[in-house]
């Protein structure tokens, strides 16, 4: 006879009964049972069929579990799934101990001793400052008076000339009482004499490019221009501090002068908007060029004009 192990059974609704069953044996997959509706007995019915006033009920029933099935082949690989986003920047890891000091290096050869560098300037001890003589033989600076007895307006402290280290000015009143001619005016105490450029006033000299219109130019200048009056000839022959190499300053040393003495307030140059100072650099054959000493300007002017005069030097 079939052992039923386990029976539930549900509320009757609407005539029918749910239930499940459970058996120790698993000869078939379902059982009939009837329930007495007076009295909610269950009973097992072989056959299959119940009385009148009975319900009939098929119950399910499971066997009792089989072994386990051998473990089947391994499936094949799946495709690899797209790269995930980038995680974020984990911290900083802590630092690491410092590693152990390395042996030093051989020391290099000594290198070979340089050549000695050129000197650019040697400044020389012959110049006065404004103490007047008190203290004689200074060394040469800018504005100090020169052995020429005028202030010194340029040095050379880069040896970009070969031929002279320091370019030095007339000093004021240079031409006081100097004989002119027609047209032009002497010098005082205090005012350059405004002569003509030469006594040729139309011939072209040569001096006219830039070589003569450098630094300490004017010294050839001054050589090569034949006159027996005028700007050139006075400042060639000026004999002051019994020096007699003055002559004519070049467009480039009359720019130093102003560069260097005049805006500093040195030198006692006259400033006039209507006459400037006569250079030695031709413009051309009948014009020479002047520099300004109000502004720093320079012009050409009619070699027939009377401009101011102030000789320089070189050493």
């Amino acid at each position: 006879m079939l052992l039923l192990v386990g029976v539930i059974a549900g509320v009757l609704v609407g005539g029918g009964v749910g239930v499940i069953a459970a058996s120790s044996t698993a000869s078939s997959t379902s059982v009939t049972v009837c329930i007495t509706k007076k009295t909610s007995v269950l009973r097992y019915t072989k056959s299959g069929v119940c009385k009148k006033g009975e319900i009939r009920v098929r119950l399910s029933k499971s066997g009792l579990p089989g072994g386990g099935g051998s473990q089947g082949a391994t499936g094949a690989t799946g495709a690899t799934g797209a790269t995930g986003a980038t995680g974020a920047t984990g911290p900083a890891g802590l630092k690491g101990d410092a590693g152990t000091p390395g042996t030093n290096g051989t020391p290099g050869t000594n290198g070979m001793n340089g050549t000695n560098a050129t000197v650019a300037i040697t400044q020389q001890s012959v110049c006065d400052g404004i103490d007047d003589g008190v203290e004689a033989n200074e060394l040469c600076r800018i504005g100090m008076t020169g052995p020429g007895g005028g202030p010194i307006f340029f040095i050379d402290y880069n040896n970009q000339f070969a031929s002279f280290d320091y370019l030095e000015a007339a000093p004021m009143g240079w031409g006081a009482g100097i004989a002119v001619e027609a047209g032009e005016s002497t010098g005082t105490a205090t005012t350059d004499p405004q002569l003509k450029w030469c006594s040729d006033t139309a011939t072209d000299f040569g001096l006219t490019s830039w070589t003569a219109s450098a630094a300490g130019a004017g010294f050839a200048n001054t050589d090569t221009a034949v006159c027996t009056s005028g700007a050139v000839f006075a400042a060639e022959n000026y004999a002051g501090g019994t020096q007699l190499d003055w002559f004519l300053p070049s467009v480039g040393d009359a720019m130093l002068m102003y560069a260097n003495l005049r805006q500093a307030g040195v030198g006692g140059f006259v400033k006039s908007t209507v006459f400037d100072y006569w250079t030695s650099s031709e413009y051309d054959g009948t014009n020479a060029w002047t520099q300004d000493f109000i502004n720093g300007y320079q012009y050409f002017a009619v070699k027939t004009d009377a401009a101011f005069v102030r000789p320089v030097r070189r050493f």
